[in-house]
C-alpha cells in the first residue's frame, strides 16, 4: 500500500530533515535523481542522451533550482541544455550558476524560448511547486501551448492543485512526474495530468507519519482476495443477494449477477423481476421474484435498475430489513436522498457501502450541507461521517473514505470505464468481497482496484461496453492472485 501526504506535511517534514542536512545537499539529491530519469526518458523517446536538446520552464524558487541543478547535471553527460527563465530576477541562484558553469545556455527573450522549445526533445517544467495552488499565468501557459515533446514535470505538473488534483484553468500535461520525499494527492487525484509518476526518497519517512490517503497496489488486493480453501463450500465463501434490474432495466440485473458470480463469490442469489433473465445468462445464479423469497445472504446489491418508485422503495427497505451488509448503489441512492425515513430501517452496526457518480452525490450529499467541489476527498469523508457509511465517490480518480475518515484512492488510467452499465458491474464486486467478509474500506477498495483493471482488459486501448469489462473479471483476478503467487514464493 502506497501512502499519500499532503503538501504541508511533507514541507513540514522537509524542514525537519533540512534542520540537520547541510545546505543544498537535499536539493542536489533530489536534482540528480530529476536528471537521471530524464536520462531514461530520452533513452527511451530518442534511443540517446548524448546531443540531445532539454529545455528547462524555470519559475522562481526551489521547484525552478531543481530543473536548474538537474540540468546541471544533465550537461554533463553532454546534453544540450537551454533554461527559460520565467521569472529571471527570482530564479534560484545556486541552480542558475551551477548549469552555467556547466555550459547551460539561458535565455529570457520570449522569441528565444519559442525557438528553443520547437525543436526540444523533451521539456522539463520546473515552473511552480507544491506551494501554487492557481492554473498558470498567461506567459506560462503560452510557452507550454507550443510544446510538442513530452514533459517531465518536477515534482507536479504546473497549474495542478497540489493537494485536490483539480484544474480550473491553464495547466501542465505531463508525460512523466518526478517527485520528492512522498507522494502528494496531486498525484493520485491529478494522475491523468501527472502521466507515470516517479518516486525520489529523501529521507523523509521517520518525520512523515500516519498518510492522509493510501492508494493499493496489487499485492494488498492479492493478499485480501477471498480465494477458497479445501474446507470452504458455497456457503462459507460469502452468499451475495443482488436486489437490481426491473422490467424496463433487466440488463442491470444480468450485469450485477454476472459480476458478483465472476468474483468467485460462493453463490449469489437474485430477487426481483428480471429473474427470467438472469437465469437465461447465469444458470448458477439462484433467482427469485423478491428478496423475502432469496433467502439469506451475507450481503446485498441494491439499487441498479430498480427505478425510484414505491416499488424500488419497498425492495431497499426489505434488503434493509434483513440485517446484512449493503452496497446501496444508483437508484438505491436516489431513494435515500428522497426518503429519511428508509435510514429508519438500517441497522446502525451493520456496513453501508454507497457508491455515487457526482449527481447521485449531489442528491444525497447537498442536503447534509455537503458539497462537491475541487477536495473530493473531503467531500467523500464528509458524507461518509454524514451518513455513518462507506462512501466511494466514482470519479476519474475513484476516492472511498470510511467515517472515521480514512481513505483509499484509486486513479485510473483511462476513461474507457465510462460507459452505460459500468457501475452495475462494480456493484456487484462490492457485493461479493463484502460477502466473503472483507471489511467495507477494502471491499471497496478492492472492487474499484480489479474494475479498473478489467476496463482496461476489455478496451485494449479501444472503446469497450459493461458486458466485455465483466467478462474481463477472472482475468484481472487472475493476474492479481499471479502477483500475490510470486511475492510468496519468488
Amino acid at each position: 500500500m502506497r501512502g499519500v501526504w499532503r503538501t504541508e506535511r511533507v514541507r513540514a517534514a522537509e524542514g525537519r530533515v533540512l534542520a540537520r542536512t547541510a545546505p543544498g545537499a537535499l536539493m542536489r539529491t533530489a536534482s540528480f535523481g530529476l536528471s537521471v530519469h530524464a536520462a531514461r526518458l530520452l533513452t527511451e523517446l530518442t534511443g540517446g542522451v548524448a546531443g540531445r536538446r532539454v529545455v528547462l520552464l524555470v519559475g522562481s524558487g526551489d521547484n525552478g533550482g531543481d530543473a536548474l541543478w538537474a540540468g546541471a547535471f544533465l550537461r554533463r553527460r553532454s546534453v544540450a541544455v537551454t533554461a527559460v527563465l520565467l521569472a529571471a530576477e527570482r530564479a534560484h541562484a545556486g541552480g542558475l550558476a551551477a548549469l552555467r558553469t556547466a555550459g547551460g545556455r539561458v535565455v529570457t527573450d520570449l522569441d528565444a524560448a519559442r525557438a528553443a522549445l520547437t525543436r526540444a526533445d523533451l521539456v522539463v517544467d520546473g515552473i511552480v511547486g507544491l506551494s501554487a495552488s492557481v492554473s498558470l499565468r498567461p506567459a506560462a501557459a503560452a510557452l507550454v501551448a507550443i510544446v510538442t515533446a513530452p514533459i517531465l514535470a518536477v515534482d507536479l505538473p504546473s497549474g495542478v492543485d497540489p493537494d485536490t488534483g483539480a484544474v480550473d484553468g491553464p495547466a501542465v500535461r505531463a508525460h512523466t512526474t518526478v517527485t520528492f520525499g512522498a507522494l502528494k494527492p496531486v498525484h493520485v487525484l491529478g494522475a491523468r495530468h501527472c502521466g507515470d509518476v516517479h518516486l525520489i526518497d529523501l529521507g523523509l519517512g521517520p518525520e512523515l507519519g500516519e498518510p492522509d490517503l493510501a492508494v493499493l497496489e496489487a499485492a494488498d488486493v492479492a493478499a485480501a482476495w477471498r480465494v477458497p480453501g479445501p474446507d470452504d463450500d458455497k456457503y462459507t465463501q460469502g452468499v451475495t443477494g443482488v436486489a437490481a434490474g426491473s422490467a424496463v432495466y433487466p440488463g442491470a440485473a444480468v450485469l450485477t449477477s454476472g459480476s458478483a458470480t465472476m468474483a468467485t463469490s460462493g453463490m449469489v442469489r437474485y430477487a426481483g423481476p428480471a429473474a427470467d433473465e438472469v437465469r437465461a445468462r447465469w444458470p448458477e445464479v439462484v433467482a427469485t421474484g423478491s428478496v423475502s423469497d432469496a433467502g439469506r445472504a451475507q450481503a446485498w446489491v441494491v439499487g441498479p435498475g430498480i427505478g425510484t418508485g414505491a416499488a424500488a422503495r419497498d425492495v431497499l427497505a426489505a434488503v434493509f430489513a434483513t440485517g446484512a451488509a449493503v452496497c446501496a448503489d444508483a437508484d438505491a441512492i436516489t431513494l435515500l436522498a428522497g426518503d429519511d425515513t428508509l435510514w429508519d430501517g438500517r441497522d446502525p452496526s451493520v456496513a453501508v457501502v454507497l457508491t455515487p457518480h457526482d449527481r447521485e452525490f449531489g442528491r444525497i450529499a447537498e442536503p447534509r450541507g455537503i458539497h462537491l467541489g475541487a477536495d473530493r476527498v473531503a467531500a467523500a469523508r464528509a458524507l461518509a461521517a454524514a451518513t455513518d457509511c462507506v462512501v466511494l465517490l466514482k470519479g476519474s480518480a475513484t476516492v472511498i473514505a470510511d467515517p472515521a475518515g480514512r481513505t483509499l484512492v484509486n486513479p485510473a488510467r483511462s476513461s474507457w470505464l465510462a460507459t452505460a452499465g459500468s457501475g452495475d458491474v462494480l456493484a456487484g464486486l462490492i457485493g461479493a468481497l463484502l460477502a466473503a467478509g472483507l471489511e467495507p474500506l477494502l471491499a471497496a477498495g478492492c472492487a474499484a482496484w480489479v474494475h479498473e483493471r478489467a476496463g482496461r482488459y476489455a478496451a485494449a486501448g479501444a472503446p469497450t461496453h459493461a458486458s466485455a469489462v465483466l467478462a474481463a473479471i477472472p482475468d484481472a483476478v487472475r493476474a492479481v492472485l499471479a502477483c500475490e503467487h510470486e511475492e510468496r514464493h519468488g
